[in-house]
């Protein structure tokens, strides 16, 4: 009996096991939407700003957000032309960096997209097209493809955007081709499971949003002109929506509750709330406001409310989920992006003001507010909290404050 068992332990140590098991990172925090479950953190930051723990200052250029992962941080930045993956200790010490391909030079250059790492595989789309995926740990290559060339996809006027979607042993992509609108490969080797023709129109910036309806897994996404309801099974597209703006820029994903999605961009155009009925198979359009037109900045959900600020329109505004009415705004804090821990908002605007923000019933109220003064180009990037840190990335630098109580 004894020698069975030590059979058995040893098959199943011998056995290959991938690693799609292990939950792997997301854009925007675990469930795509802004919001990050951390506990225990400051109320109310010093006079000056919560303390800075350390500050990395040779990223190179680029809008990524940081990633965390393996006891790590992964970000993406452009030396010169070329695009690199950086690995950094949680202390802000540099591991390694590898090169993943020539990066969008023109018109608000550098890094767009930000690694995801599940187990010990990190992923990232450039902005030419270039996705990779390498070892996690030591930045190794395990394969790579082109998306314009292996899959018929196209460049758009300010470069790819997309962080890529991982579940289970599939990767999500949106090359925005004729053929391979938007595609589903096994992340262990890169090969084609499924293509979907989509509605045949460019990508736009957006990272999908993966969610479940019923039994469904759906991709609602993004592409220049409409927004899509997509079978992850298989590919199927199962809805559309018209959605445009001026220059077919559509870079939020999208919000989910209640089996609804809000899908919203900058330019004037607005959001529109879409209901999915029980399976996910259809939608009706519950309601539609101009006013929230967020071009880059993102939106959360909290106890029923969307808060988020506009483009155009640049007030911060608190909007019913059920009906879209306005309940208040606010343009203390200049417009920019925001995500939400323990109830209190965080807003990081594109003047560099970092605040921490309690939503009332009827008004905002601003706890604490900072600069950040460190870093170089647009305050684009979005923050992320891990750990009782508040990270914030501005161009070259990435800043980590201790936000703990």
């Amino acid at each position: 009996m004894k020698s069975m068992i030590c059979l058995i332990f040893f098959l199943m140590m011998a056995w290959p096991v991938k690693d799609f098991a292990q939950t792997p990172t997301r854009w925007r925090g675990p469930h795509q939407s802004g919001f990050y479950p951390e506990t225990g953190l400051l109320k109310k930051w010093p006079e000056k700003g919560p303390q800075m723990q350390w500050h990395f200052d040779e990223l190179g250029v680029g809008y990524s957000a940081p990633s965390f992962a393996n006891n790590r941080i992964y970000i993406s930045g452009m030396e010169g032309t070329m695009g690199y993956v950086y690995a950094l200790t949680l202390e802000g010490k540099l591991l390694w960096k590898v090169p993943y391909g020539e990066e969008f030079t023109t018109s608000y250059p550098g890094s767009r997209s930000t690694p995801v790492i599940a187990g010990d595989h990190l992923y990232l789309l450039g902005g030419l097209g270039h996705l990779i995926c390498v070892n996690a740990m030591s930045g190794v290559p395990v394969w790579k493809k082109h998306i314009f060339t292996d899959f018929d996809g196209r460049g758009i006027q300010w470069g790819l955007n997309e962080t890529l979607v991982i579940d289970d042993d599939r990767l999500y992509c949106t090359p925005g081709g004729i053929k391979h609108n938007i595609i589903a490969l096994n992340r262990f080797d890169g090969t084609l499971i499924w293509a979907s023709p989509g509605k045949g129109e460019k990508s736009t910036y957006c990272t999908p949003l993966l969610t479940t309806v019923g039994n469904r897994k759906i991709l609602v996404t993004h592409t220049e002109a409409n927004i899509l309801g997509i079978n992850a099974d298989d590919g199927a597209v199962l809805w559309n929506y018209g959605h445009t703006n001026t220059y077919n820029i559509h870079p939020n994903t999208p919000l989910f509750l209640n089996d609804a999605v809000f899908c919203f961009s900058g330019y004037g155009q607005g959001g529109v709330m879409l209901q999915m009925n029980g399976d996910g198979r259809s939608i009706s359009r519950k309601w539609f406001l101009e006013t929230m037109d967020s071009r880059i900045g993102g939106a959360v959900i909290q106890d029923g409310k969307i808060y988020g600020s506009g483009d155009r329109n640049r007030e911060w505004q608190c909007i019913d989920w059920e009906n879209g009415k306005i309940l208040y705004t606010s343009t203390e804090i200049g417009n920019g992006v925001v995500i939400t821990a323990e109830g209190l908002l965080y807003l990081y605007s594109q003047r560099g003001e970092l605040a921490l923000v309690r939503p009332g019933n009827s008004a905002f109220e601003i706890i604490s507010e900072t600069r950040v003064s460190l870093g170089s180009g647009q305050h684009w990037a979005h923050p992320v909290i891990q750990n009782g840190i508040l990270y914030v990335r501005h161009g070259n630098a990435l800043i980590a404050y201790n936000i703990r109580e």
